[in-house]
């Protein structure tokens, strides 16, 4: 049912026939194994052909994975009749120990607290028709000693200020500083963090070319600022358009429409947006489910620390029983994007989060014990290169059930693996059909969805 073979075939381009030829093995063992995939477990399901030195060096062969990822998600996934967004965020693996390449502290959103680990950034390729996101691009995060050297100092700044709360501080003079000049926002210096992510994003761009064009890149709250948006700019593509969000108290302005004074510079801010009064003008659509109501305002907007006006869509609740209210700001800088598709795309990005999932729960994202660096690179992509493996493999079976899962794949192939394992030690070949109707029984124990 299943050629794991004939789909690696596509990866000819950019991988040698010896690196096809261990991955094939590698990825064969993956998709039937049940303990923790580390090297050493792998070795044990991959059987002959998969020894743990073949593994080893597998996982020490630099790859261009940007590369592999990419030939495999345009032979397999890419369509004429489909459109694709760009998202980026961030997964953060834990682990102990001071040996591991990168390792640092970083904030974690599944314990709300920084923990000990190493971290990883992904650009993935969404489907809007199949509502999938397919992983790209993931590098690791390394802090350099010149960033870690700036939080110190952050940290012991915070702390004198904490010290000298209680001293009386000295007033500055109301009003714009002597000689001091407008800033053009449109000029910023990138943070070490964001000039890594541009980098990356350069990368793809580049890899992509001019086959797939790609309108929007969604990321989430935390690249919702100019700095982000200048980012994205300087990349040299001006059809690419941001779609982030803003922070629920930030201060957005309407643009000036009153009369020019006649005297100096004309006025660019008019009235500042009153969230619990959005003029009724901009309402593009209200929708009630219960005792919830959802209302949506699209409208231009300006922002004092953002260089150019922003397509901003506010989302507003309402619990019509306790008269509740909360709001969310989604903006792009696409001043054209309708209000539907800008919250589409943007409730898109959430898909990546399952690939996170997928890599850890199944692929071995958590479980990887190599400390150095080319080692734990390619085991951590080639826990989202069986992301993407497993979709196309998927893919081709839920045209006879709709309801086959990772969980009914990997039980096909752990069945394939003991009923190999077990005709081995029998001196005579069983019939056919009896094979079959072992095979199929096997199948039904670990699985969820088959028939």
């Amino acid at each position: 049912m299943f050629n794991v073979i004939s789909r690696l075939q596509c990866l000819k381009t950019c991988l040698s026939s010896t690196t096809i030829s261990q991955l094939t093995v590698i990825v064969t063992a993956l998709l039937a194994m049940t303990v923790r995939v580390t090297m050493l477990g792998i070795s044990r399901w991959a059987g002959e052909g998969g020894s743990y030195r073949t593994v080893q060096r597998f996982f020490n062969t630099p790859i261009a994975w940007a590369k592999v990822h990419w030939c495999l998600i345009h032979h397999w996934f890419l369509s004429s009749d489909d459109t694709f967004i760009i998202a980026g965020d961030e997964t953060v693996v834990t682990k102990s120990g001071k040996k591991t390449h990168g390792i640092d502290r970083f904030f974690s959103s599944l314990y709300d607290k920084a923990v000990p680990g190493v971290s990883f950034f992904t650009f993935s390729l969404i489907s809007t028709k199949h509502r999938t996101s397919f992983p790209l691009m993931i590098q690791q995060i390394v802090r350099s000693e010149k960033e870690t050297g700036v939080e110190s100092l952050i940290s012991e700044e915070q702390n004198k200020k904490d010290q000298n709360k209680s001293k009386p501080e000295k007033k500055n003079k109301p009003g714009r500083p002597k000689g001091s000049k407008n800033k053009n926002k449109e000029i910023v210096e990138l943070s070490p963090y964001l000039c890594f992510i541009q980098s990356m994003l350069k990368e793809v761009l580049q890899i992509i070319g001019n086959g797939t064009i790609l309108t929007y890149i969604v990321l989430d709250g935390a690249f919702g600022n100019n700095n982000a948006l200048q980012m994205v700019k300087q990349c040299g593509i001006p059809s690419l358009h941001l779609i982030s969000k803003l922070h629920r108290n930030s201060a957005l302005y309407f643009s000036y429409s009153g009369k020019y004074s006649g005297r100096g510079k004309c006025k660019k801010y008019g009235d500042r947006v009153d969230y619990d009064n959005i003029p009724k003008d901009y309402l593009k659509e209200t929708t009630r489910e219960e005792s919830i109501q959802t209302e949506i305002y699209q409208m231009t907007l300006l922002h004092k620390l953002f260089a150019q006006q922003l397509n901003v869509v506010i989302i507003v609740k309402t619990n019509l029983v306790t008269h509740a209210k909360s709001h969310v700001i989604l903006f792009s800088s696409d001043l054209d994007l309708p209000y539907g598709k800008l919250i589409d795309y943007y409730s898109l990005r959430f898909q990546i989060e399952f690939n996170f999932r997928d890599a850890k729960q199944y692929w071995g994202l958590e479980d990887f014990m190599n400390v150095k660096k080319i080692p734990i690179t390619n085991a951590v992509n080639l826990a989202f290169f069986m992301v993407n493996i497993s979709f196309a493999l998927i893919d081709e079976a839920r045209k006879h059930n709709p309801l086959f899962g990772v969980q009914d794949l990997k039980a096909y192939f752990r069945a394939g693996k003991y009923l190999y394992e077990t005709l081995k030690l029998i001196p005579e070949k069983p019939d056919p059909i009896l094979i079959q109707q072992i095979f199929e029984q096997i199948t039904k124990i670990g699985s969820i969805n088959t028939h």
